[in-house]
C-alpha cells in the first residue's frame, strides 16, 4: 500500500449515530462546512434511518445497513449534481439520523373539563388522563413537515401538538359515544383504539403513527364524585335510623377527644348526648322500651267508593253509592250490570260486588195483589 492510498483512507468518513437520551427524534451529524468526503461510510442501526439532504434538497433516505456514499449508490443525487464517475472531492451535505423507534410511556391528559351529556347524570363534566407510545414512520415526511433544519429535534418539541390533537379527537369521540360514564371505565379498551385510529390520521401527515394509546382514567368533577359517595354511603348503611344514631356516636367520641375545642367541643357533645338520650328513649333496638304508651291516633275515615257503569259497550260515571242505591231502586241498575271502581280488578257484575250486592237485598218486595 502506498502511502498516498494510507492518507486517502484515513480522510475517509465514517458516519454514525448511537443516541443514548431516550427522548431525541433527529440528529444532524455535525461536520465542519458540511463537506461529506467522497467514499465516505454510513452505518445506519437498527432502530434509525438516515436522510440525506444535498443543497436543500432531500437526495436519499436510507434504513439500517452499510453504505458507501458514492454516485454509484446514490443515483438520485448523481442527477442532481451531474457528477462525473471520476469526481472525488468532498460535496456538501448533511445527513440527519431519524429515530424509528417506539417512544413510550408519553403522557396525555385533558387541560379543562369536557363537557358531555350523560343518559344518567344529564350535561356533566368529565376529566381524563394516560398515555401513549408514537413512532417516525415516514423519516422524509417527519423532515420536510416537522423539523426543518434542526440539528436535535426532541420528542419535548412535538409532545405538546400531538397532545391536542389527542384531546381533541377524545372530546370528538366521547361526546359523541352515547356511553353513560359509570360504564366508561369497562370499555377504555375499545375508547383507547377508536381514539387511536382517529389520532392516527393526521399524525400521518406529519409522517408518525400511534402504535399504542391507553385511557388510564376518567373521572367526574369533585362535587359529582361528592354526591356517588353519598349514594353508595346511604346503600351500604341500610337503616338510616341506625346510621344516624352511629354517625352521632363516633360524632360525639370525636369531639370528646379533642381538648382543643374547648366549649365548642363540649357544647357540641352536650348536644349530641341529648339527641342520643331520645333517640335511647325511643323503642327499637337500641333504645329502651317507653314507659308510657302514647294514645293511638284515631283511624282515618274510611274512603268512599265511586262506581263506573257499563252499559251496551258505553261507560258513564262515576257515581256515588248513594246515587247508585237510586239507580237500583229505579230498575237502572240491576244484578247484571258492569261496574267498576278504583282497584278493582277488571269490570265485574254489581251482585258479585260484596259493597253493592247490599243494594239488591234490601229493596222491598213486590206489592201485595190488589183487594188484600
Amino acid at each position: 500500500m502506498g502511502i498516498f492510498d494510507f492518507l486517502s483512507g484515513q480522510f475517509i468518513d465514517v458516519i454514525h449515530w448511537t443516541d443514548d437520551t431516550r427522548d431525541t427524534m433527529v440528529w444532524r451529524f455535525e461536520r465542519e462546512g458540511h463537506e461529506i468526503k467522497y467514499g465516505a461510510k454510513l452505518t445506519v442501526r437498527e432502530g434509525q434511518a438516515a436522510v440525506f439532504v444535498h443543497e436543500g434538497q432531500i437526495a436519499d433516505v436510507f434504513t439500517p445497513g452499510l453504505y458507501m456514499l458514492e454516485t454509484n449508490n446514490m443515483p438520485i443525487m448523481t442527477t442532481l449534481q451531474h457528477w462525473d464517475h471520476g469526481f472525488k472531492s468532498p460535496f456538501k451535505s448533511e445527513i440527519y439520523f431519524v429515530n424509528t423507534t417506539r417512544f413510550n410511556d408519553l403522557k396525555w391528559g385533558t387541560k379543562n373539563p369536557i363537557m358531555l351529556r350523560d343518559p344518567e347524570f344529564g350535561p356533566t363534566r368529565i376529566r381524563a388522563f394516560g398515555t401513549y407510545s408514537i413512532r417516525v414512520t415516514d423519516p422524509a415526511r417527519f423532515m420536510t413537515e416537522i423539523v426543518g433544519t434542526d440539528g436535535e429535534f426532541t420528542m419535548d418539541e412535538i409532545s405538546f401538538q400531538i397532545r391536542n390533537i389527542i384531546v381533541q379527537e377524545f372530546s370528538r369521540v366521547i361526546a359523541g359515544s352515547g356511553i353513560p360514564v359509570l360504564d366508561m371505565a369497562a370499555n377504555t379498551q375499545d375508547l383507547g383504539k377508536l381514539i387511536a385510529a382517529q389520532v392516527s390520521k393526521p399524525l400521518a401527515d406529519y409522517g408518525l403513527e400511534m402504535p399504542e394509546f391507553y385511557i388510564e382514567n376518567i373521572s367526574l368533577p369533585p362535587a359529582v364524585e361528592a354526591a356517588l359517595d353519598k349514594r353508595t354511603s346511604m346503600g351500604l348503611a341500610g337503616d338510616l335510623g341506625k346510621f344516624t344514631q352511629y354517625s352521632a356516636a363516633e360524632a360525639m367520641t370525636a369531639a370528646a377527644a379533642n381538648p382543643a375545642g374547648g366549649g365548642m367541643a363540649a357544647g357540641l357533645g352536650a348536644g349530641m348526648g341529648m339527641a342520643m338520650a331520645q333517640q335511647m328513649a325511643q323503642p327499637g333496638p337500641w333504645g329502651a322500651a317507653p314507659a308510657a304508651a302514647a294514645p293511638a291516633a284515631p283511624p282515618p275515615p274510611p274512603v268512599e267508593h265511586v262506581w263506573h257503569i257499563a252499559v251496551d259497550g258505553q261507560t258513564s260515571g262515576p257515581f256515588s253509592k248513594a246515587k247508585m242505591g237510586r239507580m237500583a231502586s229505579e230498575g237502572t241498575l240491576t244484578r247484571d250490570t258492569y261496574v267498576w271502581t278504583a282497584g278493582q280488578d277488571g269490570w265485574k257484575r254489581a251482585e258479585d260486588v260484596r259493597e253493592l250486592a247490599q243494594l239488591f237485598t234490601i229493596l222491598p218486595p213486590p206489592p201485595p195483589p190488589p183487594g188484600i
